[in-house]
């Protein structure tokens, strides 16, 4: 009884431990005239070796500086489930040095971002086709600022019924968070008449003179940003 009482207590230690909140995806581009070759390899590529727990998830990147280029998602997992991955071995290896990536203008980016779900309107896995990822940038040392920012800001999401999750980078590159608008309505929810201004709903959510406190804090917060807008491609996706 003992032995299983102290089981039991180690249990929610276990799972917090392997929570599987942590994305890995990489971002390919193709050669002139090589878009739908590449599209047919990826899709091959992923169906033969990406299933279960590695499925890919793929979407076209639409606009911004990465536009024309596919970007591929596995996870979420834990970090000791990529830790013991593996390569998926020598066939999987020669499939991607031989077929995909001669078609591909070269090594592309990989990263890896954590889902801070304490930050986000929706749950991990709530996926949504059309999706507008703001990259944000902290200054140095700001990085708890801009997540107070962030914080506030989801009263306003949850005002305007906006699906969002916010992504920290984990290891990848400068430190950002990724806010991802998940369109579930699609595109039509980037009409103007669609939901009441921002600045209406986060001074809703934060009271009266909260919206030029915000702007005053970005300023003082964030370096710089960018965004894109990417498209879900499930027929270039795994199961």
């Amino acid at each position: 009884m003992r032995k299983m009482l102290s089981l039991c207590l180690l249990l929610p230690a276990l799972a917090w431990g392997q929570a599987k909140n942590v994305i890995n995806f990489f971002r390919v581009f193709p050669k002139p005239d090589k878009g739908l070759a590449l599209e047919k390899a990826l899709a091959d590529h992923g169906k033969k070796y990406h299933t279960g727990n590695w499925k890919w998830r793929v979407f076209d990147i639409q606009t911004g500086p990465d536009a024309g280029g596919y970007q591929v998602i596995e996870g979420p997992l834990s970090w000791t489930d990529f830790d013991t991955r593996g390569d998926l071995g020598a066939a999987h290896m020669a499939d991607w040095n031989n077929m995909v990536a001669p078609l591909t203008t070269g090594a592309g980016t990989q990263s890896f971002v954590s889902f801070l779900e304490e930050y986000s309107t929706v749950q991990v896995t709530d996926y949504a086709d059309k999706i507008i990822i703001n990259h944000v940038y902290p200054k140095p040392g700001m990085v708890n600022e801009l997540k107070d920012m962030v914080g506030k800001m989801k009263k306003a999401w949850e005002v305007g019924k906006e699906s969002v999750a916010v992504y920290e980078a984990s290891f990848s590159g400068e430190p950002q968070l990724a806010i991802v608008t998940r369109l579930k309505e699609g595109l039509k929810e980037l009409e103007p008449t669609y939901r009441k201004p921002m600045p209406e709903r986060y001074a809703e959510a934060n009271g009266g003179n909260s919206w030029n406190d915000f702007l005053k804090s970005y300023a003082n917060a964030v370096e710089r940003r960018w965004s894109e807008m990417l498209f879900s491609r499930p027929e270039l996706s795994s199961k």
